[in-house]
């Protein structure tokens, strides 16, 4: 007896499902931004329309998607609101490696996750980085541990079930995942960037909590060396950057269009007529469709490198190197693009309650992410001298993860 196959989602699927969801969220996004309102009714929804499973594989209870559709939603999830993008950053991160360990452990996690589970992280410290170790401690209570220290830049964790930490046990850096409303846990929404402002990356504290056994994801939860997830946690980023290109573009047509006065030097009575405004336009819509293209490039690699749930080791330099040319690519692109929207309006255009500054006050904050000079250093000493490029964990760190 065979046992049929659902077949899995099209684009089309994804985009019936998906589409209104994001329209929803967008329509809120500008008075969240003003009251700085967090994001948990958004993330509630993309819980329940199945978002947060996109890649968990069909039999653990997900959509099992390839890699190549999952940025394509990402992209038009942020070009809603790119605050979500980031703030589950670390979750999608998360599912991309239970899927590769392909344990039973890890299958249990997918399915938690299919249920609805969303994970953030307590990784990032103040003084501890890609060199040395956490002030965080997890130290030995009977047949399980203690978790006691303070993180900072805990990006999603006010939103998250389970909470991803990195601490040091017996001198070794481990990772743990955290009940997120465990005794002991205290979280803070004190993020005080100027862009990104309700991804919930503020300090989380933890106070004497108890952690169990298998709670404990392994010593450096990170093996030293080459890794896939420096390009796929940079290109969740770069989605990030590819929605705002879309969104600004959006906006500023709709601005345009709704507009019936002009400059007395104008080209044409109408602004939408005027071709130095329509010039905007253009390079504005050639900003974020670039932009998407090359997200979705190096989507394609990482769908080959991480084919039938395993890393082809021999892939990695090339996702890595892909991700990096798209780095520096979009992050041009798109800080051009969110500065150049206002070019189309007189003192009108910074009218406060439009909130258009946000589209470059987010794209900036993500654009630090990882400095592009660095990439930029890194990309010509691997041309003209051969040397490997840099992974975020080639110490056995997972510290990159976070800000």
């Amino acid at each position: 007896m065979t046992t049929s196959l659902i077949a899995p989602p099209t684009d089309a699927d994804l985009d019936a499902t998906f589409g209104p969801l994001y329209a929803s969220i967008a329509e809120g996004a500008v008075a969240r931004e003003r009251d700085r309102e967090l994001v948990h009714a958004p993330i509630a929804l993309l819980k329940e329309a199945g978002f947060t499973a996109l890649r968990v594989p069909q039999e653990h209870g997900g959509s099992g998607v390839t890699l190549r559709q999952f940025f394509r939603q990402l992209i038009a999830l942020a070009a809603a609101d790119s605050n979500i993008p980031q703030a589950l950053r670390v979750h999608v991160n998360f599912v991309e490696d239970q899927r590769l360990a392909n344990t039973p452990a890890g299958d249990d996690w997918l399915r938690a996750v299919a249920d609805g589970t969303v994970v953030g992280n307590a990784i990032t410290e103040p003084g501890a980085g890609s060199v040395g170790g956490y002030a965080t401690t997890l130290t030995r209570d009977g047949g399980g541990y203690r978790l006691n220290g303070t993180k900072f830049y805990s990006t999603g964790s006010l939103y998250a079930d389970a909470i991803l930490v990195a601490a040091d046990l017996d001198g070794e850096r481990v990772g743990v995942l955290v009940n997120a409303d465990a005794e002991g846990v205290a979280r803070a929404d004190d993020w005080n960037g100027f862009g990104q402002r309700l991804t919930a990356s503020g300090t989380t504290v933890f106070t004497d909590v108890a952690v169990p056994a298998d709670r404990l994801l392994g010593a450096g939860y990170g093996a030293p060396g080459a890794t896939y997830a420096t390009s796929y946690l940079q290109l969740v980023q770069l989605a990030g950057l590819a929605g705002i290109a879309q969104r600004a573009t959006d906006d500023t047509i709709a601005w345009v269009r709704a507009r019936t006065r002009t400059f007395s030097h104008a080209a044409a009575d109408l602004q939408r007529h005027d071709p130095l405004v329509q010039q905007v336009i253009g390079r504005l819509s050639s900003a974020a469709w670039a932009a998407k293209q090359s997200v979705l490039a190096v989507a394609d690699v990482l769908d080959e490198t991480l084919a039938d749930r395993r890393v082809h080791e021999d892939l990695v330099p090339e996702a890595e190197l892909a991700a990096a040319h798209a780095q520096l690519a979009v992050i041009d692109l798109v800080l051009k693009a969110t500065s150049d929207l206002f070019e189309v309006g007189g003192a009108s255009i910074v009218d406060a309650d439009l909130r258009l500054d946000r589209h470059w006050r987010n794209a900036r904050t993500l654009a630090v992410h990882n400095p592009a000079i660095q990439k930029a250093r890194a990309v010509g000493d691997l041309l003209l001298n051969g040397t490997d490029l840099p992974y975020a964990w080639n110490a056995g760190s997972r510290t990159e993860i976070a800000k």
